[in-house]
């Protein structure tokens, strides 16, 4: 990400991310997210806020993650670029959305408390069975995992 199309945003999920699959097996997951913005002013001393929305896209392993883990309200930290998407209704009109493509995405811990399981690696090209299909069942690690000298504890 050295194009300087980096962002980072916190805020809360505003719907249920909605997975999906493209037609050769990929997952795809998105999301609304609400960022509120709180300043006083200075001439009245009143407060005011504003509140801008972002959707988040989100891909593959993450995406799966992400339907399972996020759920509307949840305050999350996105890391990601943004990117303009463009298409023409059936109507014959132009619209246009920018998304924010999550590369790196957690939950906020400023005001919650946060459990991380880590999920059992898939095979070499992540495949989890059949296009479509959905993943197995992940189970939790072992409760005295142990873990070699050059791999993270999570």
């Amino acid at each position: 990400m050295s194009n300087g199309n980096t962002v980072v945003i916190v805020g809360n999920v505003t719907r249920d991310p909605e997975l999906r699959f493209t037609p050769n097996g990929q997952a795809t997951a998105s999301f609304g997210l609400a960022v509120n913005r709180r300043w006083q002013n200075r001439q009245t001393q009143e407060w005011e806020e504003s509140t801008s929305f972002f959707d988040v896209v989100c891909w593959r392993e993450m995406a799966e993650n992400v339907s399972e883990s996020l759920s509307r309200g949840a305050r999350v930290i996105v890391s990601g670029r943004l990117e303009q998407r463009s298409w023409e209704t059936p109507e014959g009109e132009r619209r246009s959305r920018v998304e924010i493509i999550a590369d790196e995405l957690g939950p906020s811990l400023r005001w919650a408390t946060a459990q991380v399981v880590k999920n059992e690696r898939r095979g070499p090209a992540g495949d989890s069975g059949a296009a479509g299909a959905s993943p197995a069942p992940r189970s939790a690690p072992p409760a005295a995992a142990t873990y070699g000298d050059d791999e993270e504890p999570f």
